[in-house]
């Protein structure tokens, strides 16, 4: 990826590693390089997540992408080991998927969803309906999976209010969890950085522990054999605020932002029991786990655990803003869905690069590719710094005996983009679905030379 500092050429034009950009008021079709615009200047960009001030000295530019590749302004390839950021599942720039935007465009480009519609909203939510775990088939249309997140909380809320139990106001989140930015998701949410500087958040929130218990799992391959018993927290939060005021626990399967922590054996069915047993909802967060990140459709699959709702968004639009929230009919059919809604969710052109994801995803059969792959990785990619695995299909943490920082920059020195995570020794990769043992194996050789 490229990394440079802006320096001032001549007044007219500015140049970052001998790359000419754009100088302001200079028309754009003299910038273009390979079909891409690079900017004239990085001021008034403020980047999400991204120490501004750090890398705008020192930027990092990609301008096309394909397959499982992003290309640099001056030509190099580099291996995408995060599918964009966790999204791009079906590979970039696939060619169902790019078609499917230009017809949709040409065609409806916009129409809304409130008290009237366009059939491509009905129709692939039905389509998507046949992914979905068994019961799980009410599917309310967001543009990201923030917003699945609080609109799940608001419904469960007002799930409890429109059965008479008003009372059941309490959210339950976890430690070290991860559910987007809006305050909602941001109060169940349990990444410390994340609510900081944003005052006290929601109100009428508790957390259940976090399952990484370092001393009796250590980075096991599969689901740990220890830590079911996290889940008999929740039994001490009824008891502390008594069960007449919850109205809805919600985790991810697989904690993803935190380092990647798989569910330990019984974990998610015990949490599942408990629920039902004080009449609580249970929500899966499987923004990242959704759509075959698991090698099945949803997590909630693989571990053969139902829960009430599942947000949903990532690999749901390959990079196209669109995500989804799955309801059983149980909770649908006690609500009115007044005060819910957005102007984009479920517009044509979601809709349609919905339909040619699933499509890619099942045509090409990515889903067993994922589960084939993820073996190779974890047979593999345990070398260099790389002092332990944990993780589930193509959602990876890779435990380094360096600072895990250290170790992207160093890999991304060698063309090969990782992520890092909330902890501080663990390596994210979340690869496209398309990754192959040749790019495994280019990963490998890069570990090995740390």
């Amino acid at each position: 990826m490229l990394r440079c500092t802006l320096e001032r050429s001549p007044p007219e034009r500015f140049a970052v590693n001998g790359i000419l950009l754009r100088p302001p008021g200079l028309a754009r079709e003299t910038c273009c390089m390979t079909s891409s615009r690079l900017p004239n200047s990085l001021d008034s960009f403020w980047m999400p997540f991204t120490p501004n001030k750090v890398f705008k000295a020192d930027p990092r530019l990609v301008t096309r992408a394909e397959g499982m590749f992003y290309y640099t302004p001056d030509g190099r390839a580099v291996l995408d080991g995060t599918s964009g950021l966790w999204c791009v599942a079906a590979g970039h720039n696939q060619p169902k998927i790019v078609e499917a935007i230009r017809m949709a465009a040409g065609e409806l480009d916009y129409a809304g969803s409130f008290n009237m519609g366009h059939p491509l909203a009905f129709e692939f939510a039905n389509r998507l309906s046949t992914l979905t775990p068994e019961g799980m088939d009410r599917i309310f249309f967001t543009n990201s999976g923030s917003e699945s997140v609080d609109t799940a909380l608001k419904i469960a809320l007002a799930y409890q209010v429109a059965r008479g139990k008003p009372g059941k106001y309490r959210l339950i989140g976890r430690e070290r969890a991860y559910h987007g930015v809006n305050f909602g998701g941001m109060s169940v949410g349990g990444i410390t950085r994340n609510r900081v500087n944003f005052g006290p958040m929601v109100g009428g929130v508790d957390h259940l522990p976090h399952t990484h218990d370092i001393t009796r799992n250590a980075f096991t391959r599969g689901q740990p054999k220890h830590g079911a018993e996290y889940a008999d927290a929740l039994e001490r939060l009824v008891l502390l605020h008594d069960a007449s005021t919850i109205a809805a626990v919600i985790v991810e399967p697989v904690a993803g932002s935190t380092g990647v922590l798989v569910p330990p054996q019984g974990y998610l069915q015990r949490l599942r029991e408990l629920c039902t047993k004080h009449d609580i909802l249970l929500i899966f967060d499987e923004v990242i786990t959704g759509f075959g990140r698991v090698g099945k459709a949803f997590a909630a699959e693989r571990f053969d655990v139902p829960p009430d709702m599942i947000t949903t968004a990532k690999a749901l639009g390959n990079g196209f803003p669109c995500a989804a929230l799955l309801m059983t009919p149980r909770v649908t059919g006690a609500i009115k869905l007044e005060g819910l809604g957005t102007t984009f969710g479920g517009g044509p052109m979601a809709c349609a690069v919905i339909e040619a994801v699933i499509e890619a995803i099942e045509s090409e059969d990515l889903m067993a590719n994922v589960r084939r792959v993820s073996a190779y990785i974890r047979n593999t990619c345990t070398v260099g710094p790389v002092t332990g695995h944990q993780g589930a299909g193509f959602l990876h943490g890779l435990r380094t005996s360096r600072p895990a920082k250290d170790v992207q920059t160093a890999l991304l020195a060698r063309n090969i983009l990782a992520g890092t995570s909330g902890d501080p020794n663990v390596v994210r990769l979340l690869p496209p679905y398309v990754l192959q043992e040749q790019h495994v194996d280019l990963l490998r050789e890069a570990l090995s030379a740390l």
